[in-house]
């Protein structure tokens, strides 16, 4: 298929650009066209300009994709990549996610420049995040910790470690793969040791809805096995009602006609949680996620679905 030109939107950060310098390469790959007859266009969002607050007080999700989505609508720019994670549930009437990458390595990753794991840190070691997620599953097992708010890109987290900070921090496999720095990584945390977030590792790309011609370009990048996993994980935190104030984890794989899903929801403090796991059919992914999310609704203590604790 050929396109007069194709117009990439993303945010500035290493890792962005990274993720949308790759499907840049690989649609240039699948179309037989040279990269630079794909143009990528920076926008700054909300989330890259409000650095001195929690997540979770100035809006949760979205902070990273409003201002790529009014790009989008205003015809600025063809397709935003995205980081899945970082989605909105429901996204904004007139636009779709047209294609989803093959997953990287979903796992979180422990760094320190001192300690070789979670279980060896000390008594009130001082661990960083931005994630509440990650917050709630570490008080969930070391509540004799100090957790912090620790935002920034991924270097700039990495040089607070340097500058003691803080102990220890978490971050995402996929990113430091895509970033190679994979070797700064201390220890992968197993799946079963730290559920990941929803969609985690995944990139999306974002498009209009009636842009058929753009649908159609950016399809041969989509992988079906992730579209499918991330179909039941987002449909779980949908129907939970998720964001950067809720503490939810989900997971899915796909194994041959089986897809088979797991989920978390935790109290912020780590002290309650709920685990959750279901297998069905790829086809039924939505539903697969949303019965789990049903069960969750049910059966859990409320101390942990509260948003009054949240």
């Amino acid at each position: 298929m050929q396109v007069a030109r194709i117009r990439i939107g993303t945010r500035g950060s290493p890792l962005a650009l990274a993720q949308a310098h790759e499907v840049r390469e690989r649609l240039a790959k699948a179309h037989g066209q040279p990269a630079d007859a794909i143009t990528i266009t920076v926008i700054k969002t909300t989330g890259d300009r409000v650095l001195d607050r929690p997540l979770s007080e100035i809006g949760g999700k979205g902070l990273f994709t409003k201002e790529i989505e009014d790009a989008l609508f205003a015809n600025e720019i063809d397709v935003a990549v995205h980081s899945m994670k970082d989605m909105q549930t429901a996204l904004p009437d007139g636009l779709t996610i047209g294609a989803v990458l093959p997953r990287e390595d979903p796992r979180d990753a422990f760094i320190s420049l001192k300690y070789p794991n979670l279980g060896a840190l000390p008594t009130g070691a001082i661990v960083g995040t931005s994630s509440l997620r990650r917050k709630s599953q570490i008080l969930s097992v070391r509540p004799d910790l100090r957790v912090i708010d620790f935002r920034g890109n991924v270097e700039t987290r990495l040089r607070k470690l340097k500058d003691g900070v803080a102990d220890a921090t978490f971050l995402a496999v996929a990113g430091l793969n895509r970033l190679g720095l994979n070797d700064r990584i201390t220890a992968v945390v197993p799946i079963d040791d730290m559920l990941p977030a929803v969609a985690q590792g995944a990139i999306g790309l974002e498009i209009r809805a009636n842009d058929e011609a753009t649908a159609a370009y950016i399809a041969p990048l989509n992988d079906v096995d992730t579209a499918t996993a991330v179909t039941a994980e987002r449909a779980f935190l949908e129907r939970l009602e998720g964001s950067c104030r809720t503490p939810i984890a989900g997971h899915a794989t796909r194994d041959a006609d089986a897809l088979s899903f797991r989920g978390q929801v935790l109290s912020p403090d780590g002290k309650k949680k709920y685990d959750i796991a279901r297998t069905g059919m790829p086809k039924a992914a939505r539903a697969l996620g949303l019965a789990a999310a049903d069960e969750v609704l049910s059966n859990a203590d409320p101390a942990v679905l509260s948003r009054s604790s949240v």
